[in-house]
């Protein structure tokens, strides 16, 4: 005849799907549990819960003091019977001795005493499991069933558990009803009192990754490389795809047969347009692609050490518009997929504006050589200004002195580049070279502030931009309030800095000088000058014999200035602050 935790046991094992010794476990807990609760003894007593798999005999040992008289039979035994469980022990020990109960009975008294123990145990367990088997989803696309629908999130039934949709991982324009089967991308799993906590999302771009994964064998297999994706859920989305193996054509496998492949995608992702690129290690020709389906004239790269990277894109003046995109939507793809500020230009708006500066530097050099072309160019857009047809050739005259002049600007805004990374390389040189080998982690902020301060990749270069270009620093903390600033400066002076040995620069600019360029555009002409926001001022860097920097009007910038300090021997930054009124004094920063 079975026993009663026999038949429990048959019973939880059919119920829940769990391994056996996870259920003998939880049956052991509640043994004890129930044996300390008949005993009255506390749970600093060690107990110990043994159950045969094959008859289910239950064995109690308890943990006792060897003594010559009991006093309390619950945490004393004899020696004479603790030598049968242990035979060398002696007077004083602590041993295990198997309590003297009926299995019935306790087994008994544990169905009735211990169920809530053992439910919590198995529900634990249960909740253990569940976590288990989605943590290993993290990351991948699973099918599930609608549950319920609300304005704000989307709860969907995967079976043994719920996720959740929030309404920003939704795709906009996207309706679900109950019962509806969807496919989503597990965004999160996170452990809780109630389960495994699983967020799904349809607008992630990892979502689009995947989907190509499963749809083209080539990328599942590794022959094609999926560079990077630039998504806006719902409208639209640009994929970098590169070959990894000789003769295969990387954007027509993604692509299919007649568009069968990329075409399952746009429907799963409720018409969502998807263009797909080769990628390119040339930089000039892949932000050129990025623009497709618009043609470009001419890309000019520009890797500013204070405002970072921007790329000038001339374009036919037809070809504007879709350059730009429908509210900027495909400049602004562009960007996020070639990791570059994109500054779009009609050729005609960039003629226009070398023929204005034509008696000004840097085009004011080279006016003798490009006089006949500038009066081509200008009898062109006069042509144009009169509704004139223009011939090919006479576009193809406008796009060449387009890019003389703005080859001849790059050149201008190299040589102030080269001298700007002279004045950084001066001040890193005056920093703790440790600091750059110390991650944006290690700082003592939010977890939101190291995401926007990650361009930056370490704690040096936050030391460093904060001495030579504050403002960027601001424009970067801005969403996180007046004060984020000066939580940054604690977060920097609270840390252990290793000692590290300072490279040996070299020239100036060996040691920052920005991204390469291609091999084609070494010895070209510089870059354009970057274009800023609304409300901010261009600064060029000028000499001044006090220290001071001055902007372009001549004016000197003011609230830092940098300064050598011959007992230190090092440059230091120096502020000078305004309180009601007066001005105080310069302070140096804290070193």
């Amino acid at each position: 005849m079975k026993s009663e935790l026999q038949i429990a046991f048959g019973e939880i094992a059919e119920a829940r799907a769990l391994p056996a010794e996870k259920i003998l476990e939880a049956l052991r807990t509640a043994l004890v549990s129930a044996y300390q609760r008949e005993a009255g003894i506390g749970k600093s007593q060690r107990v110990e819960a043994e159950i045969d798999r094959k008859t289910f005999v239950v064995r109690l040992f308890v943990e006792k003091e060897v003594v010559e008289d009991i006093m309390d039979t619950r945490t004393e035994v004899l020696l004479e019977d603790a030598r049968f469980f242990e035979p060398e022990a002696q007077l004083g020990d602590m041993v295990m001795v198997q309590v003297d109960t009926a299995a019935r009975d306790f087994g008994r008294i544990a169905a009735q005493t211990a169920k809530q123990v053992i439910l919590q145990k198995i529900r634990e367990e249960e909740r253990n499991s569940l976590f288990d088997e989605y943590i290993d989803k993290e990351g991948d696309i699973i099918s599930g069933t609608v549950q319920s629908v609300n304005p704000a999130v989307i709860t969907i039934s995967l079976q043994r558990t719920e996720a959740v949709m929030p309404r920003n991982q939704q795709i906009p324009g996207e309706r679900f009803k109950p019962h509806d089967k969807i496919r989503a991308y597990v965004v999160e799993v996170k452990r809780s009192t109630r389960g495994p906590q699983i967020v799904l999302s349809r607008s992630h771009r990892n979502m689009l990754r995947r989907l190509l994964e499963f749809e083209v064998p080539e990328i599942y297999t590794g022959q094609v490389e999926i560079k990077n994706i630039a998504r806006e859920a719902g409208y639209r989305s640009k994929v970098a795809v590169a070959a990894l193996q000789d003769g295969i054509d990387p954007v027509g496998a993604c692509v299919g047969q007649r568009g069968t492949r990329i075409q399952n995608i746009v429907k799963e992702l409720h018409d969502e347009k998807i263009d797909v690129i080769e990628w390119n290690a040339n930089q000039e020709i892949f932000i050129a692609k990025a623009l497709s389906p618009a043609r470009v004239s001419g890309v000019y790269l520009e890797d500013d050490p204070d405002s970072g990277r921007t790329a000038v894109v001339i374009v036919p003046d037809d070809q504007l518009s879709l350059a730009i995109g429908r509210e900027g939507q495909n400049a602004r793809l562009a960007a996020k997929l070639t990791g570059w500020r994109i500054d779009i230009k009609s050729v005609s708006e960039s003629v226009e504006e070398a023929l204005a500066g034509l008696d000004q530097p840097p085009l004011r050099d080279i006016k003798a050589q490009i006089a006949e072309l500038a009066g081509e160019a200008q009898r062109i857009l006069e042509k144009r200004a009169a509704n004139r047809v223009i011939m090919p050739e006479e576009l193809r005259q406008l796009e060449r002195f387009a890019d003389l002049a703005q080859r001849r600007h790059m050149a201008a805004r190299e040589l102030l580049r080269r001298k700007r990374l002279e004045e950084i390389n001066a001040v890193r040189r005056t920093l703790p070279q440790g600091a750059f080998q110390l991650p944006i982690s290690a700082l003592n902020i939010s977890d939101e502030m190291k995401e926007a301060l990650a361009p930056l990749n370490n704690t040096g270069e936050i030391m460093l931009r904060y001495l030579v270009d504050e403002n960027r620093l601001r424009r970067i903390l801005d969403p996180f309030g007046d004060d984020a600033l000066a939580v940054v400066q604690a977060a920097l002076d609270e840390l252990v800095i290793p000692e590290a040995v300072e490279p040996d620069l070299g020239e100036a600019g060996a040691e920052l000088t920005g991204a390469e360029t291609p091999a084609e555009m070494v010895g070209e002409p510089g870059y354009q000058p970057l274009p800023f926001a609304a409300g901010e001022e261009e600064y060029e860097a000028t000499d001044d014999s006090d220290g001071d920097q001055k902007d372009k009007k001549g004016k000197k910038k003011k609230g830092r200035q940098l300064v050598y300090d011959e007992q230190l021997g090092r440059t230091v930054a120096k502020r000078q602050r305004k309180q009601r009124g007066s001005t105080r004094p310069w302070e140096d920063f804290e070193e």
